[in-house]
């Protein structure tokens, strides 16, 4: 019930911006015939409040994934359009009072002409307003069509100053933000999987938020996962999305404990080595080095469960130090300042926003002014931390510029 009152606001927001978009659209197309008025009118509002219907069905029923993602699309990209004409219109209104309260009233007023005038320069805003919204509509809608399962296979070398000999030359898988909540084409995302086994990588690395909500939205995918597999295993750490905090809130309860407890053991069943503030050490012809796992730790709203005293003890010993953590700002946050062991870190977490600009020479997301790591590699000192921009997607059902990533790493010495 807590969402309840942010959802009806919100609903009743959208609306107030629908009679405002709907007046204004009318008011330009005056020289319809009554006929057409009366069928936009249905078919305006039929849909807007069909939308909001779904909306609350999306939310409080249990919907199917795929009608769910449908709704979704259909929501989003509505309010993305309206957003991009509503500076327009706000615009015209905006001369219209200028005009009202400023211009001086004529002794013999040219009716015709002014009207004329007014007219023309409202219906050059409102239709400049709804080519404008046809911009998102256009971009966003072949994000969803091509963007969304377009994945991408990036590939780094990664120096390790002090990698022992028999791992020199090794690779290494890592994907991240799999969402299994959002998927709406099975059949593309078991065509992810395939093109990542086709690498042939020695050893995996999974890096959080295996769903959006619930444990039990991975059921329908969980059989393509678990085909994940490499010689040297697959190590996975817990993302903010996979405790269940969204759904039940940050206090515990016994249905947020099972929900954990059957998030870890999904991971099990899939085969993959969850790291939860521990470590494993992984051995190649008598040499090792660490791989250790951190519960999700993050800055600002995000959940601080990592324990990173924990999963460096007894690693000492280990040339070298590769960490799991889902959060990037987890390495400026803490790893820098406390633990200068730690030789390259991997992490998910920003999706690019899904939307931006990757280039070999130059990258730019809306994200980069949120999180200062946010794709890609990094250095500071002997540390690194990769940022991998998620195998999924979350809310825009779909990704513009910033594509999907598998990420193949070739461990070398330096």
């Amino acid at each position: 019930m807590g969402r309840l009152p942010f959802i009806i606001a919100a609903c009743i927001f959208i609306l107030a911006f629908d009679i405002y978009c709907f007046k204004a659209i009318i008011s330009v197309f005056k020289k319809w015939k009554p006929s057409t008025k009366k069928i936009f009118t249905i078919l305006y509002w039929s849909y807007s409040i069909l939308l909001i219907i779904g909306v609350f069905a999306g939310i409080y029923l249990n919907l199917f994934l795929t009608l769910r993602a449908i709704i979704l699309v259909a929501f989003f990209l509505t309010v993305a359009c309206k957003m991009a004409m509503l500076p327009f219109l706000i615009l015209d209104d905006l001369r219209r009072l200028f005009i009202k309260l400023f211009r001086k009233k004529e002794v013999t007023p040219i009716a015709p002409i002014a009207e004329t005038d007014q007219i023309s320069r409202s219906e050059f805003l409102v239709k400049a307003g709804l080519v404008a919204a046809a911009v998102p509509l256009t971009s966003l809608s072949c994000g969803i069509i091509s963007g969304a399962y377009d994945y991408q296979v990036r590939k780094v070398n990664l120096i390790l100053p002090n990698l022992p000999k028999a791992f020199d030359g090794i690779t290494m898988a890592q994907i991240s933000d799999i969402h299994s909540g959002s998927f709406y084409n099975k059949t593309a995302v078991k065509g992810g999987v395939e093109l990542l086994m086709a690498q042939k990588p020695d050893f995996v690395f999974f890096t959080g938020d295996l769903v959006n909500n619930l444990t039990n939205e991975v059921r329908d995918y969980q059989d393509i996962f678990s085909k994940v597999k490499a010689p040297l295993g697959v190590y996975s750490s817990l993302g903010n999305h996979d405790y269940g905090d969204y759904y039940f809130g940050k206090e515990t309860s016994p249905a947020k404990v099972k929900n954990l407890k059957d998030m870890v053991d999904v991971h099990k069943v899939m085969g993959y080595d969850l790291l939860m503030n521990e470590h494993r050490r992984l051995k190649v012809d008598g040499e090792e080095l660490g791989i250790l796992g951190i519960e999700n730790w993050g800055m600002g709203r995000f959940p601080k469960y990592g324990k990173m005293e924990l999963a460096v003890q007894n690693t000492d010993d280990l040339p070298v130090k590769l960490l799991l953590s889902h959060d990037p700002s987890h390495w400026r946050g803490e790893v820098l300042q406390k633990y200068p062991q730690i030789d390259a870190m991997f992490s998910g977490h920003t999706h690019g926003m899904q939307f931006g600009v990757r280039l070999k020479e130059y990258q730019w997301s809306p994200v980069q002014y949120i999180y200062k790591e946010w794709a890609g590699l990094y250095q500071e000192q002997k540390q690194q931390l990769y940022v991998n921009v998620g195998y999924g997607f979350l809310g825009y059902p779909g990704r513009v510029g910033v594509l999907p990533e598998i990420t193949i790493f070739t461990l070398k010495r330096g």
